[in-house]
């Protein structure tokens, strides 16, 4: 049973927030461990990107597009972009953010001279959501609205049914779900993978837009094929990466960095429709090396649900958050 805002006001109104989260089930509590045939994701090869970020430019340049996640529904916005010095000279965020839905970030070891070097050596990474196979965070959301499509496996968010409790970011493993705090009526943002570009025959903007081929969009049982056969190539032998798409005739002849001997997203958290390969260990790029090989919803929701006390205390302050900024917005006549 799905509940929306005025539901959830009135049940929380009328004192039976505790009630309600001490007994609460997740909306999505059940669901399939299985990828759907026709999934689709992305493979990010680390040893081939140049840290140019014209990934990030373009994701926020397709998603404040109507019906991209960084606008409001069907209309388009000015691209949200984050700036660290009064230069403005570029784009760079140092981590995820509800402006940035994608980021590329440096990772070095040492003097950091070479690239995919382990000692003194450095490489990029690409992160935003992973659109988990078995999404902890749809299965953690009270109300739907995040969802996982099941015929590509996306997961998506339907800013219409948040109650803003951000119970998502309590429950991904990855860290990726940010909130709006700085805004009247507060969103949710992650990567949707840019289904919103599908209808029109294209797909996500950071893969289209990737000079290198360092992200590549495709059917996930063939970005893992191509993963998977890349880690069989010798090391300083020369290799068609293809560009753009995974079955892409435009390719890129390079010479075959070392591998770390793992694609990551094959397992992790049950496993995950985006993928990748580097020349540096995972817990060197960011990434937790903790997370289990196993789908979370279960287990998130097995220890969250024994303190019913610090559920109740986020879907009230929740709604209440909602509330405040609901009346704020009648106030101004918005």
């Amino acid at each position: 049973m799905s509940m929306n805002r005025r539901d959830f006001l009135k049940t929380a109104a009328a004192g039976g927030g505790m009630l309600l989260a001490s007994q609460a089930m997740p909306v999505n509590a059940a669901m399939s461990k299985e990828l759907p045939p026709e999934a689709v994701g992305i493979l990010y090869d680390a040893t081939l990107c140049i840290g140019c970020k014209s990934c990030m430019v373009n994701c926020k340049t397709y998603n404040s597009m109507p019906k991209g996640a960084l606008s409001y529904g069907k209309e388009a916005v000015e691209p949200p972009y984050e700036y660290s010095t009064p230069e403005k000279i570029w784009d760079d965020p140092h981590d995820l953010s509800a402006k940035t839905l994608n980021v590329i970030k440096v990772a070095k070891k040492g003097t950091g001279a070479a690239k995919d070097m382990p000692e003194n050596g450095y490489s990029f990474v690409k992160q935003h959501c992973m659109h988990c196979i078995t999404p902890a965070c749809v299965s953690a959301c009270p109300v739907a609205a995040l969802q996982k499509d099941p015929k590509n496996g996306v997961v998506y968010y339907e800013e219409n049914k948040c109650i803003g409790c951000r119970y998502c970011q309590l429950a991904c493993p990855f860290r990726i779900p940010k909130y709006e705090f700085s805004k009247a009526l507060p969103q949710v943002r992650k990567c949707q993978l840019c289904n919103h570009r599908y209808a029109e025959g294209k797909y996500s903007a950071c893969c289209e837009f990737c000079p290198t081929g360092a992200s590549i969009f495709g059917k996930v049982l063939d970005l893992r094929k191509e993963a998977q056969k890349r880690l069989t190539l010798k090391t300083g032998d020369q290799y068609d990466f293809p560009v753009q798409t995974v079955d892409s005739k435009n390719t890129s002849r390079r010479t075959v960095s070392k591998y770390i001997s793992h694609v990551y997203g094959m397992k992790e958290a049950g496993g995950t429709q985006y993928l990748l390969l580097a020349g540096l260990p995972f817990e060197m790029l960011g990434f937790d090396k903790n997370i289990k090989d196993e789908a979370l919803p279960d287990l998130t929701w097995a220890y969250i649900s024994k303190i019913p006390a610090v559920i109740a205390t986020v879907l009230i302050g929740g709604a209440a958050t909602w509330a405040v900024t609901k009346g704020r917005n009648k106030d101004k006549g918005e």
